[in-house]
C-alpha cells in the first residue's frame, strides 16, 4: 500500500538522520569530513530518496554543512560560532525566565499542583542522570541526558516553537563543543553538573538564581572552549 511506503521511508529518515547526527555528536565524524548521498545510502544498504531527505534535515539544523555541488560534511565551527550559539541560548532562556518571573506561565504558578509536580520530577531526574555523566566525564551520555533535560524544561513554558528552537540551539552548539571536548583525556571536573539547582531555582520562581546559573554556565563554557581552540589552535 502506498501509505505504508510513505511511512516506511519516513521512519528511515528519521533513523538515518539520528544515526549521523549521533555519529557526529560522538566525534566519530570529524569536522570537514565530506560524504555524498550515495556514500552513505550504501553504508546503510538504503535506497538515495531517505537518505538525501535525512542529509537535508541534518543539514537545516546546523549539525551538516550542504554544498550543491560535492555533498555534505561536517561543519568546522569557531569560538565565534559557539559565543553566537551562547548568545542565541541566552535570549531564548532569558526570555522565558523573565515570563515566569511576571508569572506568564501556568505550569509554575502552583508547582505542587499532581501534573506540574511530576513533570518537574521528570525534568529533575534527566538533570540527575546529566549530573551524574558529567561528573564521570561521559559526554556521551551527557550530551544525551542534557538534551532531553533541556527539552522537558522548555516544553514547561508552554510555547512548542521556542521549545523548538531552543533545542535546535543547544544540539548546535553541542556539535561545535565536542569538536573541542574530545581532546581532553579526562573531562572529570569540566562538564558542567547543575541541572538539578536550576530546576530547583525554576520550580521557586527563582528566576534571579536561574539566571545566575546559566550566566555561570555559559561563561565556563565559553572559556573552555577558547582555551581549547587556543591550544590546539
Amino acid at each position: 500500500m502506498p501509505g505504508n511506503g510513505a511511512v516506511t521511508r519516513s521512519t528511515l529518515r528519521q533513523q538515518i538522520a539520528d544515526a549521523l547526527r549521533d555519529e557526529v555528536l560522538a566525534g566519530r565524524l570529524q569536522p570537514g569530513r565530506e560524504f555524498t548521498v550515495k556514500e552513505i545510502a550504501e553504508q546503510y544498504g538504503v535506497s538515495a530518496t531517505p537518505v538525501r531527505e535525512a542529509l537535508v534535515d541534518l543539514s537545516a539544523q546546523g549539525i551538516l554543512d550542504a554544498d550543491q555541488h560535492r555533498g555534505f560534511r561536517v561543519p568546522e565551527y569557531t569560538p565565534a560560532d559557539y559565543r553566537g550559539m551562547i548568545e542565541a541560548r541566552s535570549l531564548v532562556t532569558d526570555g522565558m525566565f523573565q515570563a515566569l518571573a511576571h508569572g506568564l506561565h501556568p505550569a509554575f504558578k502552583d508547582p505542587e499542583e499532581p501534573r506540574v509536580a511530576a513533570a518537574l520530577a521528570a525534568v529533575r531526574r534527566r538533570g540527575e542522570e546529566a549530573q551524574r555523566a558529567a561528573t564521570a566525564g561521559d559526554l556521551t551520555i551527557l550530551i544525551g541526558y542534557d538534551l532531553r533535560f533541556w527539552r522537558e524544561l522548555s516544553a514547561l513554558f508552554g510555547n512548542p516553537y521556542l521549545a523548538d528552537f531552543l533545542h535546535r540551539l543547544r544540539v548546535q552548539s553541542w556539535v561545535c563543543a565536542v569538536q573541542h571536548l574530545r581532546r581532553l583525556p579526562d573531562l572529570r571536573g569540566y562538564l558542567w553538573s547543575r541541572h538539578t539547582e536550576l530546576v530547583d531555582a525554576l520550580s521557586r520562581r527563582d528566576t534571579e538564581t536561574a539566571r545566575g546559573i546559566v550566566a555561570a554556565y555559559n561563561t565556563h563554557s565559553l572559556a573552555l572552549i577558547e582555551r581549547l581552540a587556543e591550544k590546539n589552535g
